[in-house]
């Protein structure tokens, strides 16, 4: 009689050995459930509604730029001209305590352009000629006295550093369309240091697929793009696919962590920019008129009208975000001689704006790409110094254009001299609330769990600005 020897000695051998095939089937599962959002986190992604913007540039204007002097004309700031704010407005709190100074008259000159009247002035000129383009929003408010925290804000929703930033949101919503190039890119200028540094283009606690990849100015925007000579296509190629391997061996061992394919798709694409992104920001595939439209023939606008050009030329190549900075560093921080600094400021980014406007509105890509021009707050309509203007988080001005905003559109009202917004006001949220719905999402449904908790960009606040949707 043949005696039967059990193959296991207990139940729990039993677990044990079999474990790697049910990690394998467990794996499996994930693979079949999430298809691409597991292998590849980028893959093009359907939003929750049908979107009237397919992607975003934003035209950071770092510092504060002063919506009195800009797009919010205050005739009463004029005739009270040096008398103190009214003690009706209370105590006002500043970041260098000018509550209490003298009312400054703004020295431009504002008109009404194009057939819907919108004010602008004279620092604006080409900008101007495209009124009927724009929605301006005139009560925009935040939460932060400093740059740190409201440039942090204007970018991430939250004056505290640590959370995932706007297009990194659009981007972990919609995937990427062009695979060989960033879905978002951020363009700083020079050596000016955006306050904040890389955090305010980051993920926090999103997997670091979905941040910003950092463009810098000159004839090489992209860091470590060129392959060393001595290293062959070939050669780079086959060390890329030897550390995907190694990463794959590794990732399917912890088949949860979504960091690894983060990581894999992360090498992968920067193997495939080698080959696609030179291509992208060649501007010598551009006519002179292109160049010269965008002031690359002109000193004070070369630079910043460089990176405007390259924002067209990313977008349309399928890229979803664009951030350009105008003054990284705060340069628009205009404490002291207004005049001087305002008058520098816009000289750089009038030009480049318009021109951006006209080629995307010229090859049909405004209507589904959201432009957008401001920066973390205003200032204020009291001095600072005898010349300067303090930080405005109270009530300042933002510019919209294309991508599903009304055309030639005011919304929301400030006082009489522009310090506080009265009416439509527009708290940072529902800022980027509305830009999330024009990308097709409800602000409220587009989450990522962290720590238990369904996060999201207006955390637990915000709300769609209704009026401004074309």
């Amino acid at each position: 009689m043949t005696q039967h020897v059990p193959l296991f000695a207990s139940r729990r051998e039993f677990l044990q050995s079999a474990g790697g095939g049910f990690g394998a089937l467990a794996l499996a599962a994930l693979a079949s459930a999430d298809g691409p959002h597991v292998a590849d986190p980028l893959a093009p992604k359907e939003p929750q509604f049908k979107a009237t913007a397919k992607r975003v540039i934003f035209l950071f204007m770092e510092g504060g730029p002063s919506h009195v002097d800009l797009f919010d004309p205050k005739p009463e700031l004029t005739r009270q001209n040096g008398k103190p704010l009214p003690a009706s407005f209370g105590k006002v709190i500043t970041p260098m305590g000018t509550g209490g100074n003298a009312l400054l008259a703004s020295k431009r000159k504002f008109a009404k352009h194009g057939k819907s009247g919108l004010d602008f002035s004279d620092w604006l000129p080409h900008v101007a000629k495209l009124a009927d383009d724009f929605t301006l929003l005139r009560a925009c408010w935040a939460d932060g006295l400093n740059h740190v925290g409201s440039v942090c804000q204007m970018n991430t929703g939250s004056i505290l550093a640590g959370r995932p930033s706007l297009g990194a949101w659009a981007l972990y919503g919609l995937g990427s369309v062009n695979r060989n190039l960033p879905g978002f890119v951020v363009f700083t200028e020079g050596t000016g240091q955006v306050f904040g540094g890389a955090r305010v283009w980051g993920t926090g606690y999103m997997p670091a697929t979905y941040q910003g990849t950092h463009f810098q100015s000159g004839p090489n925007p992209i860091f470590n793009l060129n392959t060393p000579a001595d290293v062959g296509t070939a050669r780079q190629k086959a060390k890329i696919d030897l550390i995907g391997e190694l990463d794959e061996i590794h990732r399917r061992a912890r088949p949860g962590d979504s960091d690894l394919a983060a990581r894999q798709a992360a090498y992968e694409l920067a193997f495939r920019m080698q080959a696609s992104a030179p291509e992208a920001v060649d501007l010598s595939q551009e006519s002179d008129k292109t160049k010269d439209a965008y002031g690359l023939n002109r000193k004070e606008t070369a630079e910043f009208g460089t990176r405007c050009l390259l924002a067209r030329r990313l977008v349309e190549r399928g890229v979803r975000f664009v951030q350009v900075y105008c003054g990284a560093g705060s340069q628009w921080d205009a404490h002291s001689d207004l005049e001087g600094n305002h008058t520098r400021m816009c000289l750089r980014s009038d030009q480049p704006t318009a021109a951006l406007l006209r080629d995307l509105k010229q090859r049909g890509l405004l209507d589904d790409t959201l432009v957008i021009w401001g920066g973390e707050f205003g200032r204020t309509p009291m001095t600072e110094g005898t010349n300067g203007r303090d930080h405005n988080p109270y009530g300042f001005s933002m510019l919209l254009a294309g991508g599903g905003v009304k055309g030639g559109y005011v919304h929301g009202t400030t006082d009489e001299f522009g310090l506080n917004g009265i009416d439509g006001r527009v708290h940072v949220h529902d800022f980027h609330a509305t830009i999330l719905h024009l990308l097709g999402f409800d602000h409220t449904k587009l989450t990522y769990r962290h720590n238990g908790k369904d996060e999201r960009l207006t955390d637990v606040k915000g709300h769609v600005v209704k009026e401004i949707l074309a």
